[in-house]
């Protein structure tokens, strides 16, 4: 015990820590970062702005042209404030991973853009993540990608979320390193991504003395990912991403990933590499696990994913 080592003096249950709020219900515990999102829009003046239901416009367009802000360094304090925020919202993770893209050179359109953030979060103050109370130490994960989505350089936005029972404890959306020639390569470029932090998360659990139950499951929603992931030939047209190849495959093997299939309209994860339709959005959000601290669970936990 650490009191037998160190002086150490008892606070009770934690309830708040570095802008994170912890509430604890019979259905789990709840992270939220409710007062820092309340603080963030004090200080930006949008205490008082009409909310809206999305965090990006659809139609918007992101990219590298536009006229030039010209308060670059309260634009890139924004972005630092809101890529934090990300730590319990999924939800607004992409769109602030694309305009922090952008931090070097912004334009008045990605000011726009990270303000409609702003009136996002504050229709959805309350919302945070749900750690459920479960015996269920199993990881589930759900990868993909946007094909050539950035206009700039046409690189893919690798997504990932990863689940431990049906919390979600790891989500990522990421430009690619290099330009993909095809659909198949940029997805099997981002399931080594979520293999790797698929690993990780293994071996912290080990770490912790905490082993899961089966090997981690992966969702894909590309068959040809899942063929050159399985199939031990190598091909001239997968010759570039070998060393991918050879980090899936082997994962495969020894039984630590465990990959299947998933139907595009079951994907979590277009949330984290697209901009989707209000529709779609919300759809999705429902899916993922988070939940508003305002509202009652009833009837026990509403987040529950169904694959």
């Amino acid at each position: 015990m650490l009191n037998d080592q160190f002086k150490i003096k008892n606070l009770g249950n934690l309830s708040y820590f570095l802008g994170f709020e912890v509430a604890r219900r019979k259905e789990g515990i709840i992270l939220s970062q409710r007062k820092y999102a309340l603080d963030l829009l004090t200080e930006t003046g949008m205490l008082n702005a009409a909310p809206v239901s999305t965090p990006m416009n659809f139609s918007t367009k992101i990219s590298s042209e536009g006229d030039p802000l010209e308060d670059l360094a309260a634009f890139r304090r924004l972005i630092g404030r809101l890529i934090y925020l990300t730590n319990t919202r999924p939800d607004i993770t992409y769109v602030v991973h694309r305009l922090s893209q952008y931090v070097a050179a912004p334009t008045k359109i990605h000011h726009q853009a990270a303000f409609r953030i702003l009136r996002y979060i504050k229709q959805t103050l309350g919302q945070g993540i749900l750690l459920t109370a479960t015996n269920n130490l199993s990881l589930k994960a759900y990868s993909d990608s946007d094909w050539a989505g950035c206009s700039d350089s046409r690189k893919s936005t690798t997504g990932y979320i990863v689940y431990l029972g049906n919390s979600p404890i790891s989500w990522k959306s990421k430009k690619q390193s290099t330009v993909s020639r095809s659909s198949s390569e940029e997805k099997y470029r981002a399931l080594a991504q979520t293999v790797c932090e698929l690993q990780w998360l293994t071996n912290l659990m080990k770490d912790l003395r905490l082993p899961l139950s089966q090997p981690a499951t992966l969702y894909c929603d590309n068959m040809s990912a899942i063929k050159i992931a399985t199939n031990q030939v190598f091909h001239e047209r997968t010759k570039h991403i070998e060393i991918d190849c050879h980090l899936i495959r082997q994962k495969v093997q020894e039984d630590t990933v465990k990959l299947l299939p998933i139907h595009t309209i079951l994907q979590l994860v277009d949330i984290l590499t697209k901009p989707l339709p209000p529709s779609t959005f919300h759809n999705i959000n429902s899916k993922l696990g988070t939940i508003n601290i305002y509202a009652k669970l009833e009837g026990g936990c509403q987040s529950t994913i169904n694959v």
